[in-house]
């Protein structure tokens, strides 16, 4: 079937702008082995977000914006890695560097289908009501694959080496899907939330993508200005 050909990601295939990558992850495979339990999810939604002189537009989402911290360092590494950080305190969530090493650059991923270790995900994820529901949200996605903040964050995904217990491996779709839809990321603040950063893509239609909601001040920030 065309579409379905998958082929193992490189370093190259990461190294462009997160807002020109992001679109080729959808359809794409992570599979991670955590304790001896495989799971792995095909991407239906991603976002991108750029760090502090990343691309000709300034990001004023990204974790990066202000410079390397101790916080995004994975996100200046080489492309490849994974960005595993904590969010509200509780969700570990899971992000695909991108970028040349030392230009940050990540791709939050926002949402997927389980389609193997449904059991491992459903354990590690009790609270979700339905196979659809195990991976649809960043904090879920996070869980279900069993990626945890903060000893899982840096893991390699291109050469699967093993990392506190714990491999990835993404893949690629040989013939990226061209049946797209993009529009502006998901409660995320601000202006960075609006159509002027149209960096969140998903597969339209399909089930286990997450709701839109409007981050803090992102519906004001939208409204043009004669109406305000």
């Amino acid at each position: 079937m065309p579409g379905s050909v998958l082929r193992a990601a490189t370093r190259a295939d990461l190294a462009g702008l997160p807002s020109d990558v992001a679109p080729k992850l959808l359809g794409a495979h992570l599979t991670t082995v955590v304790a001896g339990e495989t799971v792995t999810v095909r991407l239906t939604e991603v976002e991108a977000y750029h760090g502090l002189g990343t691309g000709p537009t300034a990001d004023p989402g990204s974790h990066a914006r202000m410079g390397p911290t101790p916080r995004n360092a994975t996100m200046w590494g080489e492309p490849g890695h994974l960005y595993v950080y904590l969010s509200h305190g509780i969700h570990s969530c899971v992000n695909v560097v991108c970028g040349p090493e030392g230009v940050a650059g990540g791709i939050l991923l926002r949402a997927g289908q389980v389609i193997e270790g449904t059991d491992a995900a459903a354990r590690r994820r009790p609270a979700a009501r339905n196979a659809r529901d195990l991976a649809r949200g960043p904090g879920r996605l996070g869980d279900a694959v069993g990626l945890r903040h903060p000893i899982h964050d840096g893991i390699d995904a291109i050469t699967s080496a093993p990392w506190h217990g714990a491999v990835a491996r993404l893949e690629l779709l040989a013939d990226p899907l061209a049946d797209i839809a993009s529009g502006p990321r998901v409660g995320v603040a601000g202006v960075a939330g609006t159509a002027a950063f149209p960096w969140r893509y998903w597969v339209p239609g399909d089930p286990t993508v997450s709701p839109f909601r409007w981050g803090r001040g992102a519906q004001a920030a939208a409204k043009p200005s004669a109406e305000r």
